[in-house]
């Protein structure tokens, strides 16, 4: 069982910076893959983006690329999602997920262990 907690949501004006933290729970931290997803009100969770294992590739989806960055530390077990020049349609509840196998690259089915999410606001 992995354990996983989200942390730094907020509410911030449209053309703001966000930095969501994550940490998950087990000794092989530095094989999972590690992934981030949001859900709007009323719609369906939806992928944003992830990390393979340590040293392999990072996906985003085309909504974010160019102002999210997705960083991992091994050390401290954690996994961030950098979020810059926030938009309203970023306006979600974040979820945090992981795959202990090390090989998933975005797909929901992929992650076997999710966080409870952090809600993050952009609103003038």
């Amino acid at each position: 069982q992995v354990q996983v907690a989200e942390s730094g949501g907020g509410s911030v004006p449209p053309g703001g910076s966000l930095r969501l933290s994550c940490t998950a729970s087990g000794s092989a931290f530095s094989s999972y893959a590690l992934g981030w997803f949001r859900q709007a009100q009323g719609k369906e969770r939806e992928f944003v983006a992830a990390m393979a294992w340590s040293g392999g590739g990072r996906y985003y989806a085309d909504s974010v690329k160019g102002r999210f960055t997705a960083l991992r530390d091994n050390g401290v077990k954690s996994v961030y999602l950098q979020m810059n020049n926030l938009k309203p349609e970023d306006t979600a509840v974040y979820y945090c997920a992981v795959d202990p196998t090390g090989l998933a690259t975005g797909g929901r089915a992929e992650y076997a262990y999710w966080g409870q999410g952090t809600q993050v606001t952009v609103s003038s």
